[in-house]
């Protein structure tokens, strides 16, 4: 992604509803903010702390977010469009209930991502880590995993279509593997899940 040129975000607190335009926030502590609503556009966020920021409704648009790291981090029922985000290490960001379309998390790792209800559509995990990821009725729609290490992850009432996880190594699915209609799988990822899968089913595998 090519952002135009930026000018350096002048410092302070977000504010609720704010408008970020063509602004690069760098090793900006941005822990514990309220910006529940703000727009981010043509930005990019570099080395920033996001501890507990409150960013709700947030939409971050055409933007490339590098170095991301915090816990707690509030995103609920945001949108993301046109965004790259590069090596986050994150652990327990809400997202539930985001839209994300054109995205790409490369790199980094993110712990306990809550991804409950979001629709995703045109994303893409690439070589990056994600520890129990929730995508519980979410909708995936042409979503790929590429060298990307999926752990103990719930699918459960997850709706996907046109879902590559042949790239994610492990893959570990702890609920939903009834609703992996629509997901395409390799044949070793495939023998690695059948005993889960005989157990969903009730089989039971002896000798």
């Amino acid at each position: 992604m090519r952002l135009p040129p930026l000018e350096p975000w002048a410092g302070g607190a977000l504010e609720p509803d704010g408008d970020y335009d063509g602004l690069e926030f760098r090793d900006a502590d941005l822990s514990g903010q309220d910006g529940a609503g703000a727009r981010f556009m043509d930005c990019a966020l570099t080395g920033c702390a996001v501890d507990e920021a409150a960013l709700p409704r947030a939409r971050v648009l055409d933007s490339v977010l590098t170095g991301l790291r915090g816990v707690g981090t509030n995103l609920a029922e945001s949108t993301w469009r046109d965004v790259e985000l590069r090596d986050p290490r994150l652990g327990g960001t809400q997202l539930h209930g985001a839209v994300m379309e054109r995205v790409v998390v490369r790199g980094g790792k993110i712990d306990f991502l809550n991804l409950r209800e979001a629709r995703l559509k045109d994303v893409v995990f690439e070589s990056c880590v994600l520890v129990e990821p929730d995508f519980a009725g979410a909708r995936l729609e042409r979503v790929e995993f590429v060298d990307c290490a999926l752990r103990e992850a719930d699918f459960g009432n997850v709706t996907l279509k046109d879902v590559d996880l042949r790239g994610a190594a492990p893959l570990e699915i702890t609920r939903g593997l009834d609703r992996l209609s629509g997901a395409v799988i390799s044949t070793g990822q495939l023998l690695d899940l059948a005993p889960v899968l005989a157990a969903e089913l009730g089989i039971r595998v002896e000798g």
